[in-house]
Parts: structure tokens; C-alpha cells; sequence
């Protein structure tokens, strides 16, 4: 039976070799025919907010990851609201005004933030 079974999984090996040749192949291409003449145009910092001149562990303004957090706070929320929506006739009255507690709670934080000014980036 164990044989059987492990013969099954063969196919998948073979899709992942081959995924892993033809990975390997465009990366070994790319590395053969591209050119490799790097300038300071392409070494400069790409939208990373400043100039790399400095020590790689100096500190960062908070508002960074302030602004991080806040964007993971209301982007849990939208992911919470697809299938509260999708749901929304069977679970009646009670999913409703559950939903609308936890909004009017994120609502309130949303409210503390803005007054404290952390949306702000003056």
C-alpha cells in the first residue's frame, strides 16, 4: 500500500523538477546573456525614503511603524468584513450588531489616533 501511495506523489516530482530546471534555466540565462556593468544610477536607493550613507542600524522615526501598524489594524478589518458581508442573511440580527461593535470599537481608535496626530507627518 505504502508503494502505491508514494507512487501517486510522483507526478508532483516530476512538476517540481521540472519547475525547478526551468527556474534555474531563466536564472542561468539571465545571468549569461544580460549585462553586468552596474552604474550609479542602479546602485542608488529606489523608494526606501533616504540615502543609505549612514550605519544600516540607526533608528528609524516611529511614525513608520506607527503608520505600519495602523495599515494592518483597518486592512484586518476589510478582511474581516468580506465574509461578515457574504454571510450577512444567515447569521441575522445578532452577526449584525456584533460587527457594528467591532467597528464602532476600531471607529473609536481610529478617532484616538487622529486626534493624538498620528496621521500626521509633519
Amino acid at each position: 500500500m505504502n508503494a502505491s501511495l508514494l507512487g501517486e506523489y510522483f507526478p508532483v516530482l516530476v512538476f517540481i523538477g521540472i519547475a525547478a530546471g526551468i527556474a534555474l534555466a531563466m536564472v542561468g540565462g539571465a545571468l549569461l546573456v544580460a549585462r553586468q556593468k552596474p552604474n550609479p544610477e542602479k546602485l542608488s536607493a529606489y523608494e526606501c525614503g533616504f540615502e543609505p550613507f549612514d550605519d544600516t542600524r540607526r533608528r528609524f522615526d516611529v511614525r513608520f511603524y506607527l503608520v505600519a501598524i495602523l495599515f494592518i489594524i483597518f486592512d484586518l478589518e476589510v478582511a474581516f468584513l468580506f465574509p461578515w458581508a457574504v454571510t450577512l442573511g444567515e447569521i441575522g440580527w445578532l452577526g449584525f450588531l456584533s460587527m457594528m461593535g467591532f467597528l464602532s470599537v476600531l471607529t473609536v481608535g481610529f478617532i484616538y489616533e487622529w486626534r493624538k496626530g498620528a496621521l500626521d507627518w509633519q
